[in-house]
């Protein structure tokens, strides 16, 4: 049975979107903790707003760290207004919770998302989210999307680790789980 894990790029404040915050923070570390990631998934699953945007870029840059690898990768993508995909991906439309539990099941690896933080709530809402790897970057932004909407849960801390820079990485898990 394979896990579905949300690598989240956050700030103090928890602001999720529009990530170019991230890169002065960036550095050898946390490309290899997104290395190790892709390596243990099998499958990345999206959002239609985080597919286009890594659709646009990664078949580009076939000579960057890591892009082998994410050009490899099947895609599944959640979304109720693409009804054709490239670069490898297959469209979820209708009961996205649905398929995304079926897809668990299926033998293998881990079912990756970055990013999608709409893709991402409404999966935690239906309890199909098996951990969280966020990644906490010391900027505070003050507004923006956040990713924790509604619908309160808890968590269990696994792992923590602190870069260089001062990103907090931690694993959580569903209490529950």
């Amino acid at each position: 049975m394979s896990k579905v894990i949300a690598a989240e790029y956050l700030t103090l404040d928890g602001v999720m979107e529009n990530p170019a915050w991230t890169a002065p923070y960036f550095n050898d570390e946390l490309g290899e903790f997104q290395g190790e990631l892709m390596a243990s998934s099998d499958a990345l699953l999206l959002g239609r707003v985080t597919y286009e945007a890594f659709a646009g870029v990664w078949p580009k840059m076939p000579d960057a760290p890591g892009a082998e690898r994410m050009n490899s990768l099947p895609k599944y993508v959640a979304s109720r207004t693409l009804h054709t995909a490239e670069w490898n991906a297959s469209i979820i439309q209708g009961d996205v919770a649905a398929e995304v539990a079926r897809l668990k099941q299926e033998p293998g690896q881990n079912l990756l998302i970055f990013g999608s933080g709409q893709l991402v709530e409404y999966l935690r809402q239906h309890g199909l989210i098996d951990e969280y790897r966020l990644m906490i970057f010391p900027v505070v932004l003050g507004s923006g999307k956040r990713l924790f909407a509604e619908a309160p849960t808890d968590f269990k801390l696994k792992s923590s680790h602190t870069t260089s820079t001062g990103v907090l990485v931690l694993t959580y898990q569903p209490a529950t789980a």
